[in-house]
């Protein structure tokens, strides 16, 4: 009886020992046929990435761009120069040239940019060029409303300075991700003027400060990326005075677009690292006095507006590509 009870006892513990290793191939196989499952390409959708790579190619398909609005004043050259770069940037889906002088541009400069917009335009685009003509002498004017204008992003830029395409694209790529925010290569920022100890009176600071510190809170539009729709809210919603201000005093039109972004966000800008190519002569911040007006210009936005809109950051945004040191 003893032999008889351990015989089945080891039969019946072998048993359990066969099917647990049973269980263990069959899982196993199973893994495999998972793996090789979710490999393949034509059965990817079991897993569900049939829609991230959809999301994949979307991304990948010509996008709708951005608008080149460019401020110029009597430089042809640097006219010239600047739209011959930037025609070549794949992302530029139209150019918007500023023009307040006091004669229209000549038929030989039309024909000059409309060849090299052309000639330069890459992979069958058609970029459209047009001249905004404004009667008055305003630096308003880089802000009018573009009526029909196809592109959200707008690429704010002066005529004397260069970025490469490269850098432009990044830029255009952040402010895609952040389309409310203003986003741009040149920094500047204000603090509390805590020598005269009012909480309410502010003191602009220029690029030493922000290197220094590290924190910012505008984006002058020499150079920035942002929705068209401030064009809008510039010429139709900001106080008039604020805008009668700047064509009277002919400064601060980029410190008035700044304020105006965040007061209507009531979020920070943000600063993307480019290196800066300056083909012109210097402008109006080489002129004495110049931070005093800038500073003049914060507090008299502020009080119009009631508060203080502006959001100081430390953000900035680097392409890793091409950063030595994250």
């Amino acid at each position: 009886m003893r032999t008889s009870l351990f015989s089945r006892r080891t039969i019946r513990q072998g048993a359990v020992t066969a099917v647990g290793s049973a269980k263990m191939k069959l899982l196993l196989a199973c893994c495999i046929v998972f793996t090789v499952i979710a490999l393949a390409g034509p059965t990817a959708s079991f897993l569900g990435w049939e829609q991230l790579d959809a999301s994949l190619h979307r991304s990948s398909l010509p996008r709708k761009g951005y608008a080149l609005l460019i401020n110029t004043w009597k430089r042809n050259d640097l006219l010239k120069q600047s739209i011959s770069h930037y025609a070549s940037c794949p992302g530029l889906d139209s150019v918007h040239i500023v023009w307040s002088e006091p004669n229209p541009p000549s038929e030989s400069l039309i024909n000059f940019l409309n060849h090299v917009v052309k000639s330069n335009s890459k992979n069958g685009r058609s970029i459209e060029l047009k001249f905004d003509i404004n009667k008055e002498d305003s630096l308003n004017n880089r802000f009018k409303e573009i009526k029909d204008l196809k592109s959200d992003a707008v690429f704010s830029i002066d005529d004397d300075i260069i970025f490469p395409c490269s850098t432009v694209e990044f830029a255009y790529n952040v402010w895609q991700s952040a389309p409310d925010a203003m986003v741009g290569f040149v920094p500047r920022v204000h603090w509390v003027n805590i020598v005269k100890g009012h909480t309410d009176e502010y003191v602009y600071s220029g690029w030493w400060s922000v290197w220094w510190t590290g924190t910012y809170s505008m984006i002058l539009s020499k150079a920035s990326f942002f929705h068209k729709k401030y064009l809008s809210m510039y010429t139709y919603e900001m106080p008039s005075s604020i805008r009668e201000y700047v064509t009277k005093n002919r400064n601060c039109e980029d410190i008035a677009m700044s304020f105006l972004v965040a007061n209507a966000t009531g979020a920070p800008p943000i600063w993307v690292k480019g290196k800066i190519y300056e083909i012109g002569s210097t402008g109006i911040s080489s002129l004495g006095g110049h931070s005093n007006r800038r500073t003049h210009c914060v507090n008299w936005f502020a009080a119009v507006y009631g508060r203080m809109p502006l959001v100081s950051t430390s953000l900035k945004a680097v392409d890793s590509r091409y950063s030595w040191f994250w």
